[in-house]
């Protein structure tokens, strides 16, 4: 009796075993579709930026300015739209990391050689990769920085050196330019390349640049700013290329007054 009942035991241990080890695994979490659309907007200007480059080969550069400029855009909106959709993740991180060195690093410098550079050859060739090493040591500056839990800790007005989407519209000035004023006297080729060159460096410098992350509207000045904002998009659809030239010359100005201050930011990125 006590051989059956300890045999009896033993089986019901074991069939309780089985039991447990037979449960489904825990189910993965799972993502409501919108929660993937910051991704889904990296995806599209990162297609954006690899048909710029095609169309820059073929010589349509202004549809190829084009998508490069809508790559900036939904690079400005797919990380605000995943913090607001709280999906944002390590992997979208590194996503749109990836997406702005092809965009701003690679296929900006790119479309700009195709479109005047080709016939300096060794010059605008070099000026492109100065161009491009300069962003991806920025971004590789500005993961090290997201990681680091002190600069995470901290927050400022201003950025370190040129964003790589700002330095990448300001390096197609002179195309805007050319697209705006199209009886303007040809911009020289190696003025292009010390352009290029000069904006690369900006990049990677400790030039404290404006951020608009941290402007903050009065709801006083509300109406002004939508006032202000309708008007400016009303010029971009109407008079694109003049007002991205005065867009980019702003920028530079405000560049400019920050390499005249000196201010060293705290933590800008």
């Amino acid at each position: 009796m006590a051989l059956c009942a300890a045999t009896a035991g033993k089986y019901a241990a074991k069939k309780d075993i089985t039991i447990m080890t037979d449960r489904p695994e825990k189910r993965r979490s799972e993502y409501a579709l919108i929660q993937l659309l910051p991704n889904m907007m990296t995806i599209a200007a990162i297609c954006a930026g690899l048909s710029a480059i095609r169309f820059g080969v073929q010589g349509n550069y202004t549809l190829a300015v084009q998508l490069i400029l809508a790559a900036a855009i939904l690079d400005g909106f797919d990380g605000r739209l995943a913090r607001i959709l709280r999906s944002d993740s390590k992997m979208g991180a590194e996503l749109d990391s990836l997406a702005d060195f092809l965009n701003f690093g690679v296929a900006s410098p790119l479309v700009i050689y195709y479109w005047a550079l080709q016939d300096m050859r060794g010059l605008g060739w070099l000026a492109v990769l100065v161009f491009s090493v300069c962003c991806v040591v920025r971004l590789a500056r500005f993961n090290v920085s997201t990681k680091s839990e002190e600069k995470v800790a901290a927050k400022s007005i201003y950025f370190v050196g040129v964003p790589s989407p700002a330095g990448a519209l300001l390096a197609m000035l002179p195309m805007f330019i050319s697209f705006a004023f199209a009886d303007a006297p040809v911009i020289p080729d190696v003025l292009i390349c010390i352009h290029m060159v000069v904006i690369g460096l900006l990049m990677i410098s400790h030039v404290p640049t404006w951020s608009l992350k941290a402007v903050k509207i009065s709801r006083e000045n509300v109406k002004y700013f939508l006032v202000g904002f309708a008007f400016a998009g009303a010029a971009v659809l109407i008079y694109a290329w003049i007002t991205l030239v005065i867009l980019c010359l702003g920028y530079a100005a405000m560049v400019a007054w920050g390499l005249v201050r000196r201010k060293t930011p705290e933590d800008g990125v």
